[in-house]
């Protein structure tokens, strides 16, 4: 059975965003998170939807409650609080 972890958030500028989100793909990935989609609202192409596999959720969660990835998100510009979101197939 698959696990999922769905992200939702605001940004200050995507273009901006998205390479410093980039960057953080070693991080996601030794968390065991693989990105399935990444969306944008398509009213406001700065609310980001981020849908990714997660092969070990305690990993997941840990990274997702970790204080280098909020620091990383406030450096990128994030604005808001993000919604996360663990779910199973």
């Amino acid at each position: 059975m698959a696990t999922y972890m769905l992200v939702r958030h605001k940004v200050k500028d995507f273009s901006e965003w998205k390479p410093g989100y980039d960057e953080h793909l070693p991080k996601r990935d030794a968390a065991g998170l693989t990105e399935k989609y990444l969306l944008h609202s398509d009213q406001d192409p700065n609310e980001v939807v981020v849908l990714f596999e997660a092969s070990n959720l305690d990993k997941a969660k840990a990274f997702a409650a970790s204080e280098e990835l909020q620091q990383a998100m406030q450096r990128v510009g994030v604005i808001d609080k993000p919604d996360i979101y663990f779910l199973k197939e």
